[in-house]
């Protein structure tokens, strides 16, 4: 729902992997913004509409994503969509985040656009920190980027693990994702991205930006 450039961005990049996609937005002239080969529908209404989303084929959907420009047209059509048709993959764009905590409470997955903007330029405006990545359902666990102290550089990553309490998810070498063994060790210019309890990420941020105070 949306067909914005965030929702014909998106629209696209499904139906170039090989999905069958429904593009909805009251606007009409909102779907110039998709590519001329587009092979989807394109339904005019309202997200939230019954009638509408029967046209674009909810019931045999696998998946809906609210991504208009109003949030409160968003999480409304999610809940609709989620609670009235049985839809389990769920997303919504919400712009302020204060809501968006609200509904990852609820079990509505959720993009808080505002905070994720408002993170990634922090990231480049600041030199040592953590930048959140995803939040599951529940808001009590995240994957972050965090910058680690040049003193880390060296130590087997379980170590980061064993003093810091969070877990190395995946780390990035020369662009590259890789995941980490039990024998890996930090080289200079890795990316670390770690997974932690929300509540604990300020001090898994303090741990890691500092140089270690033990012996790995």
């Amino acid at each position: 729902m949306g067909c914005g450039r965030v929702g014909a961005t998106l629209a696209q990049s499904l139906e170039n992997r090989g999905h069958s996609v429904a593009v909805i937005d009251q606007n009409p002239d909102a779907f110039r913004r998709l590519e001329a080969d587009f092979g989807g529908k394109k339904v005019t209404g309202l997200g939230f509409d019954r009638d509408t989303l029967t046209q674009a084929g909810i019931d045999d959907a696998y998946g809906f994503a609210a991504v208009s420009d109003g949030d409160n047209s968003n999480i409304l059509a999610a809940r609709v969509v989620r609670e009235t048709y049985g839809v389990g993959t769920v997303v919504a764009r919400i712009y302020d985040p204060h809501r968006a905590e609200i509904y990852q409470r609820l079990g509505i997955p959720t993009v808080a656009t505002v905070r994720w903007t408002s993170d990634q330029v922090l990231r480049r405006l600041l030199p040592m920190g953590a930048t959140s990545e995803y939040h599951d359902a529940s808001g009590q666990i995240v994957l972050a980027e965090v910058d680690v102290h040049p003193g880390w550089v060296g130590r087997p990553v379980r170590s980061l693990e064993l003093l810091s309490g969070a877990r190395v998810a995946y780390l990035t070498r020369y662009g590259d994702g890789m995941l980490p063994t039990d024998d890996s060790v930090l080289q200079e210019d890795d990316t670390v991205h770690v997974l932690a309890r929300a509540d604990d990420l300020a001090d898994v941020e303090r741990t890691l930006t500092t140089a270690p105070q033990e012996t790995a």
